[in-house]
């Protein structure tokens, strides 16, 4: 089976456990995202020891937002990894983007909008304006203006971003639930991962209802993300 446009959040505190998930995912997962913990816990020795194992892009999920400079320098210290993809919060504004970009020019930096995990109510006691749609959408053309080459995005504001910026950004989705899911965890504003794609999501992230079926062990992890995977080629 080729591919899939999925890219698996590998979210566990044991490395091995870790290892173990993308070997048994890696014939269906393009991309393997590596969070903040888990960056924090296993450093770059961790990221290292998923690329030994995988063939598949890595996602570097950082969510980096702070001044140009020390975004610049914090940059540069993961440069030697070469992640596909590595995540600012596009809300730290137009410069503080570009010296990402400029520091990594091989690396997607990637704009995380408005988090998926956030309601209309939330982000309106945040301080925005704007409504999520409005405001993500913003957020989008600010960050692929300043050289973002993905973008990160609630399923609901897919389609007005790819009308807004175009064709050629990657969007990235988190907040998928495949139909047969039946919890909807820490997200909020969902979509199936097929609905996702064809409203103009490149790749869509997908955590638990993968991860979850490692309890019956890595045959049934790797005939979910199969199934999964199937239902998007």
């Amino acid at each position: 089976m080729s591919k899939a446009p999925i890219v698996l959040a590998v979210d566990t505190p044991d490395l091995s456990t870790a290892i173990e998930w993308v070997k048994a995912t890696q014939e269906s997962v393009s991309v393997f995202k590596l969070g903040l913990e888990f960056f924090l816990t296993f450093g770059s020795d961790g990221v290292k020891a998923i690329k030994d194992v995988t063939d598949s892009d890595i996602f570097l999920d950082l969510k980096l937002h702070d001044i140009p400079h020390t975004v610049s320098g914090a940059t540069k210290a993961v440069a030697h990894l070469a992640p596909k993809f590595l995540t600012v919060h596009a809300s730290g504004g137009a410069a503080m983007i570009k010296a990402a970009v400029d520091a990594v020019p091989s690396t997607h930096i990637t704009g995380v909008t408005i988090l998926t995990s956030l309601s209309e109510s939330d982000v309106t006691q945040i301080g925005y304006a704007a409504n999520a749609l409005t405001s993500a959408v913003g957020l989008a053309t600010l960050a692929t203006s300043a050289g973002a080459g993905a973008i990160v995005c609630s399923p609901l504001e897919i389609a007005a971003i790819r009308s807004a910026v175009g064709a050629n950004p990657i969007i990235i989705t988190p907040g998928v639930r495949p139909a047969d899911s039946t919890k909807s965890d820490d997200q909020v504003r969902t979509m199936t991962p097929r609905d996702a794609i064809q409203a103009g999501a490149t790749l869509v992230v997908i955590g638990r209802p993968i991860t979850q079926s490692w309890s019956q062990g890595a045959e049934a992890m790797r005939d979910r993300a199969a199934q999964i995977a199937a239902d998007l080629l």
